[in-house]
């Protein structure tokens, strides 16, 4: 089969992290998809009139959500928090009142917006759906920075990439980029810890688990695995090639992935495995 060359204006405009929230929504829907999000939204078992953080709201569709049912009862608050500037414009058009630009390994939201002057304020829950695998630099630092402005007492609710998640297509990364003649170690921008790695982040961190697990999850693609590498990989792994470079390693990756993600009506799918779990801080 031919290599594809990939359509530049399929990429859409990019914010300076490298994120695209239209890309993003075009390719990627099935991060915030009910069917998907139930577990962990069930897990955090919001209640109107709490007060929730969520690291990584992305273009805000779960954020919005978890605001409906805060805002039930007076004092209801959603705080929604995002490395990306194109994430939180989009979750801010999408009626979230209250959206920062911030990396959360190391919180740095404008408390005073929000908190009617109270010096204490604090919240009682912090939720993550799909971020917390992108902390490779500093994994210890969320949990310091959620520290910082939950009660005691307060939950950590988390889904996130586990060990074994995107199994097969980040192994097809390392080959292809070391083929090229570069070592993929250091580009590879994810985190995918184990139950027991994760767990002894959160002893450490003066958190204590009320259930953790990893579930494997069976994931559609419905643009593909090609567009799905354009979201996620193109400008993270990827970011310090050129467009040619790129798109030649891409077009490689989905012709080596091929025969175990795509099915004979040509329907692509890959394997997720999802750590979640509950916290609370000592």
């Amino acid at each position: 089969m031919a290599p594809t060359t990939i359509d530049p204006e399929a990429l859409y405009t990019r914010d300076p992290q490298g994120w695209s929230a239209s890309l993003y929504n075009k390719s990627a829907a099935f991060v915030y998809s009910p069917a998907f999000t139930a577990p962990i939204l069930d897990m955090l078992a919001a209640k109107p009139g709490e007060k929730i953080v969520d690291l990584g709201c992305g273009s805000g569709e779960v954020t919005v959500v978890l605001d409906k049912i805060v805002k039930q009862a007076p004092g209801g608050l959603v705080v929604g928090v995002d490395f990306s500037e194109s994430m939180i414009e989009k979750a801010k058009e999408a009626g979230l009142d209250h959206a920062f630009v911030s990396d959360v390994q190391a919180l740095d939201i404008p408390m005073a917006e929000f908190n009617n002057n109270d010096p204490e304020f604090k919240f009682d829950a912090a939720f993550s759906n799909a971020t917390l695998h992108w902390c490779k630099r500093d994994p210890a630092g969320v949990l310091e920075s959620v520290k910082k402005i939950l009660k005691p007492g307060g939950r950590l609710v988390v889904e996130m990439g586990g060990a074994m998640n995107c199994i097969g297509i980040r192994s097809a990364l390392h080959r292809v980029v070391r083929a090229h003649g570069h070592d993929p170690a250091p580009l590879d921008p994810w985190f995918f810890p184990s139950v027991e790695d994760y767990s002894k982040l959160l002893i450490a961190a003066s958190f204590k688990t009320l259930q953790i697990s990893l579930t494997p999850r069976n994931t559609p693609l419905e643009d593909g695995l090609r567009g799905w590498l354009e979201v996620f990989a193109r400008k993270a792994f990827l970011k310090d090639f050129s467009d040619k470079e790129a798109t030649e390693i891409i077009n490689e990756v989905v012709e080596m992935c091929r025969i175990d993600c795509q099915d004979t009506s040509g329907n692509w799918a890959m394997m997720y495995s999802r750590l979640r779990f509950e916290a609370v801080l000592l």
